[in-house]
């Protein structure tokens, strides 16, 4: 007796057999603690300093040691490969719609109009975003973009664009210093030996940002190395020594947007995935998202590390090539 199937019950059957498409983000869904229930997003997509290392190894954190919910996001090629060169790659932008907070390390993104629609959204509605270094010049979008303003979000909500290297790149890494001034503040609970093997950025936050670290060039790449002690012309072309003063490596400000809202803002300047093998940076990254969502900063966060971590060093071109989202799971 000869079976008759229906094309419709063929597509149900074929529907089923066929293997679900692998996501091209990361969930880690929070374990118990105070930021049970709050969504962060994470979102990796810079050419240079291993944002794809860097920014899981944080969501880990976050999740598994604080309770947050965390989604990273990742510049993706078509075959579904993490491709930092992917400049207008957002893998699953729908997270947006729901995040509580952002952490953020991208340089000069080229989204399409529908994902900044939905990056527009959550800036609108006042998510705090805590924006790691390359994010001071994170889009670059072209003049057709309906939201070519953002290509100045650097200066006009995090406080600062691209200007230079202060110090030498990749010779002369920073060691921070916190500014005396705000030394209690909350964002630096348990907050010491911040160092960072990628070099100080030029930078003038503007006056209502409340810097909290300060960055001393060094003239070398350990954290035991001397202070530098050479001048160096600054962008306006007046001249000063690299150390007096330092330039800020680390702020906070509250920016209100043109919907009415206030994002609460972290940035540094610092943030390179081989920065964050350091626990006092890592600690204020995770001190900056209880903030930004008006929860207790804790008196010493637990940043320990979820997990192996060894990122690569920092530089174009020298990302893992044929890396899957998932491998960070």
């Amino acid at each position: 007796m000869k079976t008759l199937v229906t094309s419709a019950a063929l597509a149900a059957i074929l529907q089923t057999s066929a293997p679900a498409a692998e996501a091209d983000w990361v969930d880690y869904p929070g374990a118990s603690g105070p930021g049970k229930g709050k969504h962060i997003v994470l979102i990796s997509g810079d050419e240079e300093y291993r944002s794809e290392d860097g920014l899981p190894m944080l969501g880990k954190i976050l999740s598994q040691r604080h309770g947050f919910d965390c989604t990273v996001l990742f510049s993706v090629s078509p075959e579904g490969l993490i491709d930092p060169n992917a400049g207008a790659s957002l893998s699953h932008p729908e997270a947006l719609d729901s995040a509580d907070a952002i952490v953020m390390l991208i340089r000069f993104r080229k989204w399409p109009d529908a994902t900044m629609r939905r990056f527009d959204a959550a800036i609108r509605r006042g998510v705090p975003v805590i924006g790691l270094r390359t994010s001071t010049h994170a889009f670059q979008l072209p003049d057709s973009s309906e939201f070519k303003g953002y290509n100045s979000f650097g200066k006009r909500v995090l406080g600062e664009q691209w200007v230079n290297h202060w110090g030498g790149h990749k010779s002369e890494a920073t060691r921070g210093i916190i500014e005396a001034a705000n030394a209690n503040d909350a964002l630096l609970h348990g907050v010491s030996e911040v160092f960072a093997n990628s070099d100080v950025y030029e930078a003038a936050p503007p006056a209502d940002a409340k810097i909290l670290l300060r960055g001393q060039v060094l003239k070398g790449m350990n954290p035991g190395d001397e202070a530098a002690s050479y001048s160096k012309k600054r962008a306006d072309g007046v001249e000063q020594p690299v150390n007096s003063p330092m330039m800020a490596v680390a702020w906070s400000r509250e920016v209100k947007g043109e919907a009415g809202k206030t994002n609460k803002i972290l940035c540094t300047t610092m943030g390179a995935a081989t920065d964050l093998t350091n626990e006092g940076l890592r600690r204020l990254v995770v001190n900056g998202v209880y903030w930004g969502l008006g929860l207790a900063v804790p008196a010493k966060a637990d940043v320990s590390l979820v997990g192996s971590y060894e990122p690569l060093m920092y530089g174009f071109g020298g990302f893992r090539k044929g890396v899957k989202p998932s491998s960070h799971k």
